[in-house]
């Protein structure tokens, strides 16, 4: 009891550092109340999140306003990632980010396509010149769409630093109306060698939870001994949104003594894709559960702010602890976990073993392993830890392990095609074989010579695949010969099942026009509010190639007046 009493006293002395960010700055970037569809540095896949998704009512076209005086520094136009975005350079050095947008105020819409036709390219990027163009707080800048690889229409938004580096909007004043508490789904315990375990086993295992009437959770009394660490899976919720965000800042504390702690305010995307580190990975990858391990195994993250020992707790024989796991959400919500441990040395039951393979890694050699047509170059510094790596080439298919293991930084995946003809050769690409069904997804590739290669930080299996087939091409809205006087736009659809659309390019008589394509719904849409068609009668010829060079021509007749 009195061991308690001074953990509950010491935990409640532990408050948050004083806010060193402007909180009048800024202000909202919709009329609309803010209410999250997603919160900053969430867990994503491959990447935390950087910055608030803000939701439009499920609606695009909301005015987006400035948050703040500057000007505009850079504006990119994607298809994939943020799709049409802008950002604005405000004199307090800090930048504000705009994303997924439908298009942009009138003035800097006419500027991008102005240079997307000079370019004769929709994907373009730009640094117009300091003071170009400027707006002041309040000014409307463009408006909210779905563009890029939005699932659903919102407003992507972020503060960022000097150094480009976001911050969490929220602690600029950015308010969000959350007086809900983080909520837990699971919690491990992860026993450190083979000299440690819970529960008289080696191995990691999930613990019961049980939740309280004050929204905390008990977990499960435990015996173990030796070095171990938790992980969670936890998420936050706001008032006004059902949707699971991440957390602000978790800390750990062992028989009072705080061991571990990290916040989400700041990082740099550098190091964004650490949070297959930060994670259980072969959980997620196997289960679809992002377990936040609260230790740091050998990862760089800048997110940890007070690590001792590692985060990880060691349990001597004959002896009682108390782990507890606090969850905060920014608006200062926090949920408790207690973990009651019993240090109890006895006769280990299950002891796991890792699986062993004839190719064994050393994370700081460069290795290459290869067999008969096929070679791989594990780079230096790929991998955060030694380990056996299952390798095994089947005529043009490869086996690299399972997708389980988080990579820092490329691999890269050879196959030799010299016994192909010239001919078969311009058809080939390599895929990585997805799901049950190991569906060819291809992955982007290259040629050297007789060599076809392709850089992953993905494990799994890859494959020479053969693309013969066209790209189709079905005009959308419009036929051959139609007027279309009283059209705003003409879409077209365009797919490829197989290596995928590499680029397009449509003309009307014989001179470049602008198509935006949307690849979630596989159109091409150019609006005639262009105003570059004046002829009555008009040609349009669109020539669509897949990312092995196979192509196709769809032509048609339309008037206008």
């Amino acid at each position: 009891m009195r061991l308690a009493l001074i953990s509950l006293t010491f935990l409640c002395s532990v408050s948050y550092a004083q806010n060193s960010y402007p909180q009048d700055y800024f202000g909202n970037p919709l009329e609309i109340p803010l209410i999250l569809a997603g919160s900053f540095a969430e867990l994503r896949s491959n990447h935390f999140h950087s910055g608030l998704d803000i939701k439009t009512q499920n609606r695009t076209g909301l005015k987006v306003m400035a948050v703040a005086d500057g000007f505009v520094s850079r504006i990119k136009v994607s298809h994939y990632g943020y799709g049409k975005a802008l950002y604005i350079t405000h004199p307090n050095g800090y930048t504000s980010v705009y994303a997924h947008l439908l298009n942009y105020n009138p003035e800097i819409e006419a500027y991008v396509k102005k240079q997307q036709y000079k370019q004769e390219s929709y994907e373009i990027e730009l640094f117009p010149e300091a003071g170009q163009i400027k707006y002041e707080k309040g000014d409307i800048v463009a408006y909210s769409g779905n563009s890029g690889g939005s699932e659903a229409p919102h407003l992507h938004f972020e503060i960022r630093d000097k150094e480009e580096r976001p911050i969490n909007p929220m602690l600029f004043g950015i308010d969000i109306k959350d007086s809900v508490k983080p909520i837990v789904s699971s919690l491990y315990v992860y026993p450190v060698g083979d000299s440690s375990y819970v529960k008289k086993s080696n191995a990691k295992q999930k613990l019961r939870l049980i939740p309280l009437k004050s929204g905390d959770y008990i977990a499960e009394n435990i015996e173990a001994f030796g070095k171990i660490g938790f992980g969670i899976n936890t998420s936050d919720r706001q008032d006004l949104a059902a949707n699971n965000n991440g957390v602000f800042k978790i800390e750990t504390f062992f028989n009072g003594n705080q061991n571990f702690e990290i916040d989400f305010k700041k990082f740099s995307f550098d190091e964004s894709s650490h949070i297959n580190r930060l994670i259980d990975y072969e959980m997620f990858k196997t289960q679809k559960q992002r377990v936040q391990k609260l230790f740091d195994d050998n990862n760089p993250l800048s997110l940890f702010q007070s690590v001792l020992n590692n985060g990880y707790v060691k349990i001597p024989d004959s002896t009682n602890s108390v782990y507890k796991i606090r969850i905060t959400d920014f608006k200062n919500n926090e949920t408790w976990v207690t973990v009651n441990i019993k240090g109890q040395k006895s006769e280990v039951i299950e002891t796991i073993k890792p699986q062993t393979t004839p190719y064994y890694i050393y994370a700081d050699q460069t290795t290459t392993l290869k067999e008969g047509n096929i070679s791989v170059d594990l780079f230096s510094n790929t991998f955060y830890e030694n380990f056996y790596i299952d390798f095994k080439v089947s005529n043009d298919t490869l086996m690299l392990h399972k997708d389980i293991v988080p990579l820092k930084k490329s691999i890269k995946i050879n196959f030799d095609v010299s016994k192909y003809s010239d001919e078969d050769k311009r058809k080939l690409y390599i895929a990585e074989l997805v799901g049950y069904r190991k569906y060819p997804s291809y992955s982007y590739t290259r040629r050297n010579d007789n060599t076809l290669y392709t850089l992953t930080k993905t494990l799994g299996t890859y494959a020479l695949t053969t693309d013969n087939t066209k790209p189709t091409i079905t005009p959308d809205n419009f036929r051959d010969g139609q007027w279309l006087s009283n059209f705003r736009f003409l879409k077209i659809k365009i797919e490829d099942d197989l290596s995928g659309i590499s680029n397009y390019r449509a003309t009307v008589n014989g001179k470049w026009i602008l198509m935006e394509y949307e690849y979630k719904t596989k159109t091409l849409t150019y609006d005639f509010n262009d105003g570059n068609i004046t002829d009555t009668k008009n040609n349009l010829k669109l020539i669509v190639t897949d990312n092995v060079g196979n192509s196709s021509t769809f032509e048609a007749l339309f008037y206008r007046k």
